[in-house]
């Protein structure tokens, strides 16, 4: 297990250079290697052994029997499920009526799914990367270096400032496109949800909380969800023509161990797409509440930068555009804090009313 996120760490390459903020970062690459992983997982037979075994006590071959009620899928009676501990197995008795079954074929696609869910959460991060384009790296790695090296770190730090006074007001872009990015995963978080309620034909919304109460509720009458959505053991129907030429049906009990697997997967997904959406949500709240109000510019950069001050940092926010300031905060998560309170001091001693000593 261990090896598997091992080899998927080398797979997603994590950049030195903070481009996102500590929320997309869930969405990559933390959402991304758990679902390449739980992908893995689910197609190793190592860890699940064959997906499907198909037990009858007809004279067929049993390759023949596992094949066709995999492509065919399965099925169990949903109300059979209130009759158990009563019936051997949640979900199956004898019931021939083809009206009362409920097909399980979403364990053929689980892997698919997982693979196409890992790129979906990859896309806004690939986008905002081309957007970016490398300028976070580019402006940062010259003083990063020349505070390792000890040389010329005075004139790269210059260097910085006079660009982020020339290039006053050309950020807005930046930040807007940042901000799409964010709103794509948001929006990619409740596709995700809205997908894997229909996949699981609208008993995954409920799924999280259903095993919560199964939990806590010491009932023997209760029905474990995770039973009824992720059958163990399942029937199969498999029809062939007899002697004499009439159609005839064979029932095959399945068992399913993927399902084992499944189960874990799912309930740990519903958790964790809940809280990145609450999370994704929230974040896009607040930024758009940053946006909108100069004097929050303030409060974050307090915030974050709790040895700043106020008389230094006004006259940047005063003089910049939501894209400048976005920027210069993007930056500084990228920077040694010594540099950058050198910066924003000499950034603020631009502003002709400050002529104090620069002190943060």
């Amino acid at each position: 297990m261990i090896s598997i996120f091992e080899s998927l760490r080398n797979l997603v390459k994590i950049s030195q250079v903070k481009i996102d903020n500590s929320v997309l970062v869930l969405h990559y690459p933390v959402s991304v290697i758990l679902l390449l992983a739980f992908c893995v997982i689910v197609t190793a037979k190592e860890y699940v052994g064959k997906p499907i075994e198909c037990l009858t006590d007809e004279s067929i071959p049993i390759d023949i029997i596992n094949t066709f009620c995999w492509m065919y899928t399965t099925f169990t009676i949903p109300q059979a499920s209130y009759n158990y501990p009563l019936q051997s197995y949640p979900g199956i008795d004898a019931t021939m009526d083809e009206k009362q079954f409920k097909y399980h074929g979403y364990y053929q696609w689980v892997a698919f799914v997982l693979f196409i869910q890992a790129i979906c959460f990859y896309l806004p991060h690939w986008l905002w990367k081309f957007w970016e384009g490398g300028k976070l790296e580019a402006l940062s790695k010259p003083v990063n270096e020349a505070i390792y090296s000890g040389r010329h770190l005075q004139q790269k730090q210059h260097n910085l400032v006079k660009y982020l006074v020339s290039s006053r007001g050309s950020h807005d872009s930046y930040s807007f496109r940042f901000f799409i990015c964010e709103s794509l995963a948001l929006v990619n978080i409740s596709l995700q949800l809205y997908f894997l309620d229909k996949l699981f034909e609208g008993e995954f919304r409920q799924y999280g909380l259903e095993v919560i109460n199964f939990l806590l509720v010491n009932d023997e009458q209760r029905i474990d969800p995770m039973a009824r959505i992720f059958p163990k053991v399942t029937k199969c129907r498999f029809k062939r023509y007899g002697p004499s030429a009439g159609l005839d049906s064979v029932d095959a009990l399945c068992l399913l161990p993927l399902n084992i697997i499944n189960e874990k997967i799912y309930i740990f997904l519903w958790f964790w797409f809940l809280l990145l959406f609450i999370l994704t949500a929230l974040t896009l709240v607040i930024h758009i509440m940053v946006i909108s109000s100069r004097s929050l510019w303030l409060f974050v950069t307090k915030l974050t930068y709790s040895w700043s001050s106020s008389q230094h940092i006004k006259p940047i926010i005063q003089k910049s555009t939501y894209g400048d300031w976005f920027f210069l905060y993007m930056l500084g998560s990228n920077i040694d804090p010594v540099v950058l309170k050198n910066v924003l001091c000499e950034l603020a001693d631009n502003d002709d009313s400050i002529n104090d000593s620069c002190d943060l």
